[in-house]
């Protein structure tokens, strides 16, 4: 399931990421890149050890937690602490399938990557190009989001990031274990989330129809998660 979630981060949480990274040391992306993917990367990030990472991925955090629909379509289990990195003139990432499992240093841990986010932090007016183009079974999506939006997709999708002809874009990526690995189970329990809420809004939450698909979902999820 390819989403885009609109307004994940508020007006001034934007700024603050953005005056943040405006003042910080950034360093040749290939430092996270598997021996692969490394080859393939050309682009800039915030070392992870970086305070400012650390304020920042907290932030990133925080408004997840808040937003509905990733959490509606993610079923997060644990999420990576957020990077974030950054593409100028003629920079990019080519062809590439992020790694199965990343450690998590500050929690002594193994996770393993079921979803793939980025949170675009660049206004679209401030680059050209720069497109994260992702593979589906249906052909190519071109995806380019506003400032504060995200689009989150399997984490088993080739992807790249087209060249950046003009100016930089900046964003946030990470991965999430998802409660429920499959990513087909992820979409059928997505959909069936979405269709309560609207039985909800119409229907109130004590009608029959209600109860019944509520319960169907939490009996899937229950079929289908790794707890």
């Amino acid at each position: 399931m390819l989403l885009c979630i609109p307004d994940v981060l508020t007006h001034q949480e934007l700024e603050t990421c953005r005056a943040e990274l405006g003042a910080s040391s950034w360093v040749d992306g290939k430092v996270t890149a598997g021996a692969q993917s490394a080859a393939a990367k050309h682009n800039l990030q915030i070392p992870e050890t970086d305070p400012v990472a650390r304020k920042l991925g907290d932030l990133v955090l925080r408004a997840l937690g808040r937003n509905a629909e990733f959490n509606a379509a993610a079923l997060p289990l644990r999420v990576f602490p957020p990077l974030f990195n950054r593409y100028d003139a003629d920079m990019r990432f080519d062809a590439h399938i992020d790694n199965a499992l990343r450690f998590v240093p500050s929690a002594n841990i193994r996770m393993r990557t079921d979803v793939s986010s980025t949170l675009f932090l660049s206004d679209l007016a401030d680059y050209d190009g720069g497109e994260l183009v992702i593979e589906e079974t249906s052909g190519a999506r071109s995806i380019k989001l506003p400032a504060g939006h995200m689009v989150l997709y399997p984490a088993t999708s080739l992807h790249r990031v087209a060249p950046i002809t003009r100016g930089s874009r900046w964003a946030s990526f990470f991965w999430t274990q998802s409660l429920v690995k499959d990513n087909g189970q992820r979409t059928e329990l997505y959909r069936l989330d979405r269709a309560i809420t609207e039985v909800r809004a119409r229907l109130g939450d004590h009608d029959h129809t209600t109860l019944a698909l509520t319960g169907t979902y939490h009996n899937l999820l229950r079929r289908w998660s790794e707890l």
